[in-house]
This record gives structure tokens, C-alpha cells and sequence, in this order.
């Protein structure tokens, strides 16, 4: 099983927030646009949204809800993730250099490109 680690995420169903503390070294400016993307996710679909990143250092938008929630729109919820990584790119790009050079020890150099 792939290991995830998860950067942040939110819960409609407690009305929280995490962000996880490994990364409290990224800008104030990211952190509260997480924040805040999160916050808006579940308030507009439900559920629970999640930003994960896996072994490789690839950062996706995992969400899910509870069995009998019958308020949570799983078709909503898929396309305001495409909306996101839409709108978002470069910061999701940046996200996940910063994960592979930070936790993954990946070194950057002039020739260096994403694969």
C-alpha cells in the first residue's frame, strides 16, 4: 500500500480545518490559500476534501463522504476538483516541487524538469 501524506484537508461534518504541521514552513500566503480552498470545497459540496501527496511527491485532491450523507453531490464534488487543479496549477506545481525538494531530498539544478 502506497504511503500519503496529507498536506491538508477539511470536514463539513465537524466544521474543521488541519494543515499539516510538517509543512509549517510554507509561506503564511499559501497556508491561508489552503486554507481557504478547503474551506470553501466542503462548504459548496460536503463531505470531506483532502490534499495528499504519494510517494513520488504527486499532490492530488481526495475527497469523501459519509455512507448516508445524502446532501453530498459526488458530481459536484468531481468537477469542482478539476476546477481547482484548473485554476490552481501553478500552485499545485509549486506544492509538489517544494514536497520533492524538501521531504524527497530531489536536487534542482538549471537542467532540471518535471517528468
Amino acid at each position: 500500500m502506497e504511503e500519503k501524506i496529507v498536506l491538508c484537508g477539511a470536514n463539513a461534518y465537524e466544521k474543521k480545518y488541519y494543515f499539516n504541521e510538517k509543512f509549517n514552513k510554507l509561506p503564511d500566503s499559501i497556508k491561508d490559500e489552503l486554507h481557504i480552498i478547503c474551506v470553501l470545497f466542503t462548504e459548496e459540496v460536503g463531505g470531506v476534501v483532502t490534499f495528499e501527496y504519494d510517494s513520488e511527491g504527486g499532490l492530488s485532491i481526495k475527497t469523501d463522504a459519509e455512507e448516508d450523507d445524502i446532501l453530498y453531490d459526488e458530481i459536484s464534488s468531481g468537477l469542482l476538483v478539476k476546477e481547482i487543479l484548473r485554476k490552481k496549477q501553478e500552485l499545485f506545481e509549486s506544492l509538489e516541487m517544494y514536497y520533492k525538494v524538501v521531504f524527497l531530498g530531489y536536487k534542482i539544478d538549471e537542467d532540471w524538469t518535471e517528468g
